[in-house]
């Protein structure tokens, strides 16, 4: 991330960005970045991230557009896409999906765009799934739509997918694979 804005104002999660020495937004999102992968107790409050110092890619990202929003920055967008993910942009599934002979599976994804800009912050190391490539869809959201509506979407875009592939599984079974994946990804 290139461009930088300071943090102003007393609103809550910038006082709390401010009181742990994070005076502009860059630094921020550095310290976001480098906390683990991991769900947080309630994985539809970003507010979260700062309090058990771990996040998802919705979470991470949730919370870095609503930083933005309390310091009028509207130059970052959060997205919202669903992308094909496999073997080769993300390898720790794969094992899942031979299991299940799945070429791959759509998963929802949050990140951030900076002018059109994709800022993918869900990992602290150097595994970083390479998405961009296999998107098949995105919709830019606001950060309270991660929980329910995103959980929802993907629910509704699997059910789809199912449908439109003829696919000899159902969607529970499908879901439960998809949870093996994300947990094999947090592994």
């Amino acid at each position: 991330m290139e461009k930088s804005f300071n943090l102003s104002g007393r609103q809550p999660l910038t006082k709390v960005c401010l009181d742990r020495g994070l005076t502009d937004f860059k630094s921020v999102f550095n310290y976001v970045k480098q906390l683990p992968y991991g769900r947080t107790t309630n994985r539809s409050d970003y507010r979260q991230v700062l309090k058990e110092l771990k996040g998802t890619c919705s979470t991470k990202h949730a919370l870095l557009k609503a930083i933005a929003i309390e310091n009028g920055i509207d130059d970052i967008q959060l997205y919202l896409g669903v992308f094909e993910m496999n073997a080769r942009n993300t390898p720790k599934i794969k094992t899942v999906l031979k299991e299940y002979k799945l070429d791959y599976i759509p998963e929802a994804h949050c990140y951030l765009k900076l002018n059109g800009e994709i800022l993918d912050i869900t990992f602290n190391n150097d595994y970083t799934p390479s998405f961009e490539n296999t998107l098949i869809y995105e919709v830019a959201i606001e950060p309270e739509q991660i929980g329910d509506y995103k959980v929802d979407f993907h629910k509704s875009f699997l059910k789809t997918w199912i449908k439109n592939e003829n696919l000899r599984i159902s969607f529970n079974q499908l879901w439960k694979i998809r949870e093996a994946c994300i947990l094999a990804i947090s592994q």
